[in-house]
């Protein structure tokens, strides 16, 4: 099961999954009050309002941040969907897919992905076939 954690401020909740997190660091650097790595918890939602947690969250090239507004939490998976699938490729970095995408591993079973998925490039990862950051090292 893949591992999240869900921070609320009573309006919306946003969802962080470690596991597919690259740490591009543009949650930190767009929002250095509400992301702060070096705290616990890490995301402190309440030290702004629920756009701007939104708007920065949306900037998320992994998906590793995603949010869900807690009057319309009637869906399993709560997370804000992509209408249409678009592939970007990133300097010196993973290659993104938006967009809600079903992947067949290796072993054969299935995975959902909404929004964003950035999948490694470089063959560093430790989590194939999505990128982890490794290769920043």
């Amino acid at each position: 099961m893949e591992k999240k954690k869900e921070y609320s401020n009573g309006e919306i909740t946003v969802v962080w999954k470690p596991g597919i997190c690259i740490h591009s660091a543009n949650c930190v650097n767009g929002m250095p009050s509400v992301f702060k790595p070096n705290d616990s918890p890490w995301i402190q939602v309440d030290e702004a309002n629920s756009n701007e947690l939104m708007t920065t969250i949306d900037k998320c090239p992994s998906g590793a941040l995603s949010y869900y507004k807690n009057a319309d939490a009637s869906t399993d998976e709560k997370i804000k969907a992509v209408d249409e699938t678009r592939v970007e490729i990133m300097d010196n970095g993973p290659l993104l897919v938006h967009g809600t995408l079903e992947i067949t591993h290796t072993d054969g079973h299935k995975e959902i992905k909404q929004r964003t998925t950035a999948f490694c490039r470089c063959g560093k990862t430790g989590n194939n076939p999505f990128c982890d950051g490794s290769h920043k090292n």
